[in-house]
């Protein structure tokens, strides 16, 4: 009880709750000293290329920020494939009680995520994580928070016969479903010889994944366009690459590294916790590391982290300022613990940032614009 406590005073302490500022012991930090908005607009006015020369450690693979590709034209028969695809995500005859959808832990309208920390399945099961918002999912290399499967298209599937998801027992009932559905004729017409089957219902899901991804403000800045970002966001773009030290795990177009980190936040102990990639890989070094997100669309698909701890970006910024989470032991037993030093083991890029208020304002802005 008495760690549950400090975890809450903790978690006030930084914003996390709806709502907070910028409270907490990192306001304490020296003003700035003052940017000339004029000079940061003329550096960062060229292409990325030419952008200042980011604060990144001697580790890091640095690919510079830019703009994301567009997607690429499609046939008529693809544009019908992401049509039938855009169906079966909201289809909540999918699932086995007929309630639950794709859609309905990966919301449009919520930045493909949901609103809610966790999300709920079939009867009302409660999830164990937050759903990854699925933006750039198509460019992934591996999926989920922990890098569970590395083929879209089965990973998509995946949902539907997980217990706490869509719950179907096996995969050849959805499809028995599908085949005498009214989009059993589509699934003939778009593959052809094939129909309904694992495959086609697997593209079909992927083919709409796909075209997720919409330019933002950020892009068009990135193209060229210098009026997309205000004198604020580009403070917190300069920002977001030098001191916020952001860039060490959130660049190139995606604005992911693709690799998994330790922030502390695996509740070590806890009833709450939950051990990251280590469940998949059973490596204790993967102990506490998650994926790290795109920041593509961050502002859409509040909260935030894979507990959905942080309900503001507000939040995160104080999380990071402070230098990510704590991980400490109830008594000796559960610091001699075979994990406990790897759960406790945070990244190397965390590290306290003493950012002032108006610096995390603008840090904040600049998330906004992505």
């Amino acid at each position: 009880m008495t760690r549950r406590l400090h975890w809450i005073g903790w978690a006030l302490a930084l914003g996390v709750v709806a709502g907070a500022g910028f409270g907490g012991a990192a306001e304490a930090a020296e003003a700035p000293v003052p940017i000339d908005a004029a000079g940061l607009r003329a550096a960062y006015a060229g292409p990325p290329s030419s952008w200042p020369a980011p604060d990144i450690d001697s580790d890091v693979a640095f690919v510079e920020l830019g703009a994301a590709s567009p997607s690429p034209a499609t046939s008529p028969m693809e544009a019908d494939r992401v049509a039938l695809g855009a169906r079966l995500f909201q289809d909540s005859g999918l699932s086995a009680d007929g309630r639950v959808s794709c859609a309905s832990c990966h919301a449009p309208e919520q930045g493909f995520s949901v609103a809610t920390p966790v999300a709920r399945g079939v009867g009302g099961i409660v999830g164990r994580r937050n759903p990854p918002a699925l933006f750039t999912v198509s460019l992934q290399a591996v999926f989920d928070w922990d890098g569970r499967g590395s083929d879209l298209a089965q990973r998509a599937l995946a949902p539907l016969t997980a217990p706490d998801e869509m719950g179907n027992g096996t995969l050849d009932v959805v499809l028995a479903r599908l085949a005498a559905a009214a989009d059993a004729a589509a699934f003939e017409r778009l593959f052809p010889g094939e129909g309904v089957s694992a495959r086609s219902l697997g593209a079909a899901l992927v083919a709409f994944l796909s075209t997720l991804d919409q330019d933002s403000r950020f892009d068009r800045f990135a193209r060229g366009d210098g009026a997309a970002l205000s004198d604020q966001e580009i403070e917190g773009l300069h920002l977001f690459r030098t001191k916020a030290r952001c860039a060490n795990c959130h660049f190139g177009p995606r604005l992911s590294d693709g690799l998994f980190h330790n922030l502390r936040l695996s509740f070590f102990g806890e009833k709450a916790a939950d051990l990251g990639r280590y469940v998949l890989t059973g490596r204790p070094e993967d102990v506490g590391r998650f994926r790290t997100a795109s920041l593509r669309h961050i502002c859409a698909s509040a909260p935030y982290m894979h507990n959905g701890l942080f309900p503001t970006l507000d939040g995160v910024v104080n999380f990071y300022d402070r230098g990510g989470g704590e991980v400490w032991a109830r008594n000796a037993r559960e610091a001699a613990h075979p994990l406990y030093r790897h759960a406790a083991r945070a990244s190397a890029h965390l590290r306290p940032l003493g950012l002032a208020p108006q610096e995390k304002a603008a840090l904040v802005a600049f998330l906004r614009s992505l």
